[in-house]
């Protein structure tokens, strides 16, 4: 959900002609191989599927896979859900998800001429890749384009049509259009509407929440439902589903926001009465400053900012996920990653995006060493992540035999594959301080 990194040596140049994808394969031979197709994060608004990070040759030489990481439209371009823009059938926004679609489409017709098997696609994806996959699940045409889907770090996102609506007029007046309709919105040059989403994004920042100013929309019709009604309502059952956050989430935020580090325990309280207020905010901070102390982890107000903000963003919601495609009769794994970054001091901890280059194997390039934090234990984290990854995509299992069984996750026992210092499953990690969010913010019981 942050904007790319900038990696030495990834592609530069925008375009609009950015309808492509790469992929890696042992051999185009007629093999029937399992085949994960990569969609990239940006916050929507940035990021390219042919990063260094997402490389895959070694994913391919490791697991006899195919893999192909993909691009989309992004910014305004591909998700502006603007009311003049409704087309015929009702559709408005989410363009950058009908390329993603679309390329699942294409993969359908033409992986098995790349050694890929078409009735086997993993669909993997961090941040808003992640976020798009859920999306997805609530879009009756990306039914049978995946048997099998991983999110990493991106729980159900969307929002209406009214409130995706609010962001397209204040693009437009940036703009200078008070009067819009398609033609005249059609006819802006790709170059302004760039500068225009600029300056929606440099937005005096707001500590309350993050904000992305374009993520998908329930239009009703690409989009018929709430993601959440659809796991409900089984409408991708069979699927098998394995999602996961990283232990410190926030870091990277918190980073870029000076009213973080100045933040004592009271603008603490008040931020979470603001931006939760169906939490007990000063009960919810208690709580964590007992877990925290038990675990010897720092209680200062921004370290608990981080640390609940992980939860509340990124973690709980990605449970709900588990939990709903559970209840619908469908297997869901769980993990947390817990591995650290040692780049500024180790004060990013296990951050946003850290788990990618241990997933694609790519922790040892050295544009991303230093970042991954290469070294032998690292290098051998990233063997296992790669095998289970791996594993899912062929079987739907990620068991393997260094990890053991990983058994599937159940609201009940929440069991948890931790891959960091401590690897191994665990019940219900860091299940003291989640208590409230189970407590006002329960998984649904039917």
């Amino acid at each position: 959900m942050i904007p790319g990194m900038a990696i030495p040596g990834d592609p530069e140049d925008d375009s609009e002609d950015c309808l492509n994808l790469n992929i890696w394969t042992p051999a185009c031979d007629g093999e029937q191989r399992p085949v994960m197709v990569f969609i990239h994060g940006g916050s929507f608004v940035t990021g390219t599927g042919a990063s260094i990070i997402y490389r895959g040759d070694r994913l391919v030489r490791r697991g006899d896979v195919v893999v192909v990481t993909i691009n989309y439209r992004l910014g305004a371009l591909g998700f502006l859900a603007h009311r003049a823009l409704r087309d015929a059938d009702g559709q408005v926004g989410n363009y950058g998800l009908m390329d993603q679609v679309a390329a699942l489409e294409w993969v359908r017709e033409n992986i098995a001429g790349f050694g890929g098997d078409p009735e086997n696609v993993t669909l993997f994806g961090e941040s808003a890749g992640s976020i798009g996959i859920a999306a997805l699940l609530g879009a009756p045409s990306a039914r049978g384009l995946f048997q099998r889907a991983i999110l990493e770090s991106g729980p159900v996102y969307v929002e209406g049509s009214a409130e995706a609506e609010e962001v397209g007029d204040e693009l437009c007046g940036l703009l200078g259009i008070h009067e819009p309709d398609r033609a005249r919105l059609e006819q802006i040059p790709a170059g302004d509407l760039v500068t225009a989403v600029a300056e929606i994004q440099a937005r005096p920042e707001k500590t309350d929440r993050i904000e992305l100013p374009f993520i998908p929309v329930v239009d009703g019709s690409f989009i018929t439902e709430h993601p959440f009604e659809a796991l409900g309502a089984g409408a991708m059952s069979g699927l098998e589903l394995l999602i996961g956050t990283n232990k410190d989430e926030m870091t990277m935020f918190a980073f870029a926001d000076p009213k973080v580090s100045t933040m004592d325990r009271d603008g603490l309280i008040a931020w979470g009465e603001r931006s939760m207020p169906e939490l007990p905010a000063a009960e919810l901070v208690a709580a964590y400053e007992v877990a925290r102390s038990n675990r010897g982890e720092p209680i200062d107000a921004p370290a608990l900012w981080m640390a609940i903000g992980a939860d509340r963003v990124f973690r709980w919601p990605s449970l709900q996920i588990a939990a709903r495609h559970h209840r619908a009769g469908s297997p869901a794994f769980v993990y947390l990653f817990t591995q650290e970054t040692p780049v500024f001091g180790g004060i990013l901890g296990s951050c946003h995006a850290l788990e990618l280059p241990f997933v694609f194997g790519t922790i040892a390039d050295e544009n991303v060493a230093r970042f991954a934090g290469g070294s032998p234990e690292a290098d051998a984290l990233s063997e296992v992540m790669m095998d289970a990854w791996i594993s899912f995509a062929r079987t739907g299992n990620p068991s393997t035999d260094v990890l053991g069984q990983w058994p599937a996750w159940t609201p009940e026992e929440r069991e948890t594959m931790v891959f960091g210092p401590a690897l191994g499953v665990q019940p219900n990690p860091r299940g003291q301080e989640l208590a409230i969010f189970a407590e006002r913010l329960p998984f649904p019981t039917k």
